[in-house]
């Protein structure tokens, strides 16, 4: 059970039932209770009209015997006087509730109250009947039938028997049946309506999880085969499931491409430490069998290569890892001069600019970028510091051969020589300038190569400048 509803189509299915269930409730509450007031409203003005009917009667001074509107066989009606007895009353009437009195009997009039006579042939004159009418409810027995009803009471002065309260009442039965046939279908349609509803959100959810799935099962696949070349279905639509496949795509083949490197990355990084090391072996072997043919230069200069290649690896391995660099200010002018020190053909013309890193880290991007310049200038590099808007801009530029336009973003490649006859010695492992464009963007800057003025290659590093 609780994996059913663990789902994301059982748990949308149970709350779009349930938002249904609520509104209907709600709305099935406010239909019977208008229906009743409606119903309950007819009923007083009808229990009204015949309240006033017989007020009417009793303004013109009608003989109590003689009121049409008490031979009523489902309108109960008490006629009261202002001393509260029961004056008049409906015929057969033998129990009632909800007016001024209980009474069912008439108490004998005094005389003059009930004479056919007493009017003196004026017919001018006439009682007053108020505006104000009230209501209430109670029941009634009439001729051995009990039922509910709505009275309206109606008070009228007249000249001979004073103030008179007329109740009448007018039967809510029809409320009653109305509301009772109202609440048997809501009863019976709304629980067939909510399956419906429930039924077509379960069919409606499921339709549209079904690329969800599609996307889980390759996922699962991809995982289990370990082929990060394969892809997820994406749907032709364009809502929010067609861009998590997309997404979920683009991921995999950063992914891809991620492993791919790092594949490479070793099999590059262990065919550089095999040639130092076998060199290095070599050499030692030879001075064990032969101590005299001992090439100590060149087994220093094989242990300096291999120190340096391991420090770049370090390095890049732990950019890769995300290091984040040091909070420190650094001034790109000073550190320029100060990398540009004891190197031959080496001129410094930099201003003032501090940007925010690693010391560190930004003085091995400059000596890489100079060791560059070194290797291919002709007779000078030129190093230049300068802020632009809100950015320092340090370059090299050197005066040789410079870069194909089709090879500026390969040279950042790791282990990528260009020239191919070149030897190891001479050009490196290929990895002095993958090195300082990945400290550049971990520093919030880029490197890119262009052409110097001179003819040869300029970097150029822009950083965002210290706040």
């Amino acid at each position: 059970m609780s994996r059913l509803f663990g789902s994301v189509r059982a748990r949308a299915t149970l709350g779009a039932t349930l938002v249904v269930a609520v509104a209907l409730v709600a709305a099935g509450t406010a239909v019977l209770l208008s229906l009743r007031s409606n119903l309950i409203g007819e009923a007083g003005t009808q229990a009204e009209r015949s309240a006033r009917a017989v007020a009417s009667e009793l303004a013109a001074r009608t003989p109590y015997g003689k009121l049409s509107g008490l031979d009523g066989d489902d309108s109960p009606v008490q006629v009261l006087d202002e001393d509260g007895r029961l004056v008049a009353a409906s015929e057969d009437l033998e129990r009632i509730t909800g007016t001024a009195t209980t009474e069912v009997e008439p108490q004998p009039s005094t005389p003059g109250d009930d004479d056919d006579d007493g009017d003196d042939g004026d017919s001018d004159d006439s009682g007053e009947i108020a505006h104000e009418t009230t209501f209430g409810n109670g029941s009634a027995t009439i001729d051995g039938d009990t039922e509910d009803y709505r009275f309206a009471a109606v008070e009228v002065e007249t000249d001979d028997r004073g103030r008179l309260t007329v109740h009448a009442g007018a039967p809510l039965a029809a409320e009653h049946g109305a509301v009772r046939t109202a609440l048997t279908v809501m009863l019976i349609g709304f629980p067939l309506l909510l399956a419906v509803v429930g039924a077509v959100t379960w069919l409606v959810t499921g339709r549209a999880l079904r690329p969800v799935e599609g996307i889980r099962s390759e996922m699962a696949a991809i995982t289990a085969s370990e082929d990060l070349a394969r892809r997820v279905p994406e749907p032709a639509t364009h809502d929010e499931i067609a861009r998590l496949a997309r997404t979920t795509n683009e991921t995999l083949a950063a992914l891809e491409a991620s492993v791919e490197r790092q594949r490479r990355f070793v099999a590059d990084a262990s065919h550089e430490l095999r040639s130092p090391i076998a060199s290095l072996r070599t050499q030692l072997e030879v001075a064990a069998a032969h101590p005299g043919l001992l090439d100590l230069d060149g087994a220093v200069e094989d242990t300096v290569r291999l120190q340096h290649l391991a420090a770049d690896l370090l390095l890049l391995a732990r950019l890769d890892a995300g290091e984040r660099p040091a909070d420190a200010r650094v001034d790109l002018s000073a550190l320029a001069r100060e990398e540009a020190t004891g190197r031959t053909g080496v001129t410094v013309d930099a201003e003032p600019a501090e940007v925010t890193g690693s010391r560190g880290q930004l003085g091995r991007v400059l000596a890489n970028l100079l060791d560059n310049g070194g290797r291919h200038a002709r007779e000078r590099v030129a190093v230049t510091v300068r802020r632009e808007g809100a950015w320092a801009v340090l370059g090299v530029a050197d005066d040789g051969d410079g870069v194909a336009e089709a090879d500026r973003e390969r040279i950042f490649e790791r282990f990528v020589r260009l020239d191919a006859a070149r030897s190891r010695d001479d050009g490196g492992a290929g990895l002095g300038l993958a090195i300082a464009r990945d400290v550049a963007v971990r520093h919030g800057g880029t490197l890119t190569a262009g052409t110097a003025p001179a003819g040869g290659a300029l970097f150029e590093l822009r950083l965002p400048l210290a706040g």
